[in-house]
């Protein structure tokens, strides 16, 4: 998920913490612990500095997001406290937990994907069932925010209803695009899913061979080809890897790549990531 959607999480993870018998300090440290909580797998972006191989888009999203690093990072929040607060509240352990988690967790459901089984296995896990930005989840959030008066209850249980909406949610989209993604695995050889920013609306990228589809389709609506692509899958790929690192390591990091050989340019692409003519995760020598 984005920066934005993991600090609305942190901050609705803070207000789920019944803080009726806290202090001013305490509700402070609270806030900060939730939200640094729910960024602090992210603090991988600084491996970007000395990535002198090519690798940060395999660093990214890696160990920081697995599911092991969750009572690592949770530990870490927890001896601040000590260190910091000078008291010993279990809170302050379990809300780095729940908030970590949810952060790796979210993660996966995007097409992005997490090292989530790091360092056991290198294997990025993707759905591709939530887009990255899920306005959805803003659109919860913001309901409950500005809905806030208007609850008679304890504050922290609008914001523990809120979750019980946003994971009603991610399961209800998640359950569609599931049955998109076996309609057509039998298809094609190769499927992978990346959800759209319109709800309940998926991208289908299926591969047979040298072709590559994109199709447009939801449980709701006929499908519409998108595009139509042409992988140059007898490429020797070897000089593209030698000068461009960074090649080897989308090839490797997504599920599959479209190749392109032809007069100017050798280079692979990543086809989930394709609009209007073009793949943002595109690495390329030019040819002389």
């Amino acid at each position: 998920m984005d920066t934005i959607t993991h600090t609305l999480f942190g901050m609705t993870i803070y207000g789920a913490v019944d803080k009726r018998k806290d202090d001013k300090k305490t509700k402070w440290a609270m806030f900060v612990t939730a939200v640094g909580a729910s960024q602090i797998p992210d603090s991988d972006v600084i491996s970007q500095l000395w990535d002198s191989e090519g690798l940060y888009q395999m660093w990214h999203r890696g160990i920081t997001h697995s599911l092991f690093m969750v009572p690592v990072w949770a530990l870490l929040f927890f001896l601040v406290s000590i260190l910091v607060l000078k008291r010993k509240d279990w809170r302050f352990f379990w809300v780095p937990i729940i908030a970590v988690f949810i952060h790796n967790t979210s993660d996966l459901f995007n097409a992005w994907g997490t090292g989530y089984l790091e360092p056991f296995s290198s294997i990025r896990l993707t759905f591709g069932t939530i887009p990255i930005i899920d306005f959805v989840i803003w659109v919860i959030i913001g309901v409950a925010f500005f809905a806030r008066k208007l609850w008679k209850k304890e504050r922290h249980l609008l914001y523990r209803t809120v979750w019980i909406f946003i994971i009603a949610h991610v399961a209800i989209q998640t359950s569609q695009g599931y049955f998109l993604y076996k309609q057509y695995d039998e298809k094609y050889n190769q499927v992978a899913l990346s959800a759209s920013f319109l709800p309940w609306h998926f991208s289908i990228i299926g591969k047979t061979e040298d072709k590559i589809e994109i199709i447009n389709d939801s449980l709701f609506t006929n499908p519409k080809l998108q595009y139509t692509l042409e992988s140059a899958e007898s490429t020797d790929l070897n000089e593209l890897f030698e000068q461009v690192p960074e090649a080897k390591t989308l090839y490797d990091w997504s599920p599959f790549v479209v190749i392109v050989d032809d007069d100017e340019r050798l280079g692979i692409y990543d086809p989930r990531f394709y609009r209007n003519g073009q793949s943002f995760l595109f690495e390329f020598i030019e040819k002389q």
